[in-house]
């Protein structure tokens, strides 16, 4: 164990003293947080833009109906379309023409025409305003009172709650489905990074020949467990500085400003906070060491990066496939049988269990995952060990599957 503690304080050590780990755990935050705060900017400054969009109205259902609506705000002209058009090309303005011709004989007669591509937004709400019109004379051409029929209309707004062993509970859908977004995607990103860190460390060792000696003084699974444990903690501690780095930002900018996404996430956890951030840690932890183990074993068989590509694909397929699943269909059925199999399964676990966990898991569920997961991992580690052992030490020949099966069953 001496040794493992060795080659663990070695990697960390080494990897935290570089300047590549400095400057990204330094200014990742702080770009977070200007990047935020730049988008919020850009997204008020829009809103302040006020689009003009000149009306010409042949059929006359419409002149003098239109509402300003956000920052969109319609003009009524009394000139033709063809000379609205040629005015509209003389002027570089970005303004917007709407042409209603005089029989709408089908749903796309009317027309909106600009200098270039307009926004989906802009579009959106021209129809809406549209529509508007078109239901109003509608009802009055039937002799409905259309003042009575809008006062009738009622706007109820549902408060959601959840029903619990000590009363009912209020819950915020929008901050469990960030909670859902958020878990998914730094359990994604962590394990691709960090596992990419092991593998590029050990085909460094291993093209650099450093392996020879190491393995010389300590046992190839003993280098391979060190490793893994010591990037794993270098990725804990970086995880750490962001959240209270995040935390400081927020607050030298001030409670007027836009919180940054991590200081979001932290604020979404409520008050099942201790248990969520334990699934995170324990989800992140096993997770990682799952795929750590692959990664290793992965670094071991090729002999520079470029060759990595074969057997990447199939380690990380199953997490992809989870990750693109989790952000267009699991946060919408998270206790779907397909989202509970996947939860289950340590390959897609760790991603598709932190979209679920928001929502409640049964205890159940989630006693069998983790105990799948601590299975899976201790699994993989020896497999991969068995595959590190030989690999590490086979230079200028290509691996393939065929290759990684020997190596499992060579004897000591």
């Amino acid at each position: 164990m001496n040794k493992i503690f060795l080659i663990i304080q070695r990697e960390y050590t080494t990897r935290v003293r570089k300047k590549a780990f400095i400057i990204m755990t330094l200014f990742v935050p702080a770009l977070l947080s200007a990047m935020y705060a730049i988008i919020s900017y850009m997204a008020s400054d829009q809103s302040k833009t006020i689009h003009k969009v000149y009306v010409v109205d042949e059929s006359g259902d419409f002149k003098g109906k239109f509402k300003k609506q956000g920052n969109v705000k319609y003009v009524d002209t009394s000139i033709t379309f063809e000379q609205a058009k040629a005015a509209m090309q003389k002027d570089h303005k970005e303004d917007v023409l709407l042409h209603i011709p005089s029989t709408i004989v089908s749903k796309d007669s009317i027309e909106v025409l600009a200098k270039k591509k307009n926004n989906l937004s802009l579009g959106d709400i021209i129809q809406s305003e549209l529509n508007r019109i078109a239901t109003n004379n509608n009802l009055l051409k039937n002799h409905i009172d259309t003042a009575s029929l809008h006062k009738a209309n009622t706007n109820i707004v549902v408060k959601s709650s959840e029903l619990t062993e000590t009363g009912a509970k209020h819950t915020n859908i929008g901050a469990t489905y960030a909670l859902a977004f958020a878990g998914a995607i730094l359990i994604y990103m962590s394990l691709f990074i960090y596992g990419a860190q092991v593998m590029r460390g050990v085909i460094e060792e291993k093209t650099n020949r450093i392996i020879e000696v190491i393995v010389s003084s300590v046992k190839p699974f003993q280098l391979m467990a060190g490793k893994i444990i010591g990037v794993g903690l270098v990725g804990l501690t970086q995880f750490i500085i962001w959240i209270g780095l995040s935390a400081l930002v927020t607050k030298m900018i001030g409670g007027h400003a836009q919180q940054s996404p991590v200081m979001t996430f932290m604020h979404s956890l409520g008050e099942n906070a201790g248990y969520e951030l334990a699934c995170f840690g324990f989800y992140w932890l096993t997770g990682y060491l799952f795929y750590s183990a692959l990664f290793a074993a992965v670094g071991s068989a090729v002999d520079s990066e470029t060759e990595t590509q074969q057997f990447m694909f199939p380690i990380t397929l199953p997490l992809l496939f989870t990750y693109l699943l989790s952000v267009s269909y699991l946060f919408q059925a998270p206790d779907s049988q397909l989202a509970v199999w996947l939860s289950m399964i340590p390959l897609t676990a760790p991603v598709a269990m932190m979209v679920r966990v928001p929502f409640h898991v049964p205890g159940w569920q989630l006693a069998i995952s983790m105990s799948l997961m601590v299975i899976g991992f201790i699994f993989t580690t020896y497999i991969a060990s068995r595959i590190y052992r030989v690999g590490i030490l086979m230079y200028g020949k290509k691996a393939s599957y065929k290759e990684l099966v020997k190596w499992f069953f060579y004897k000591e």
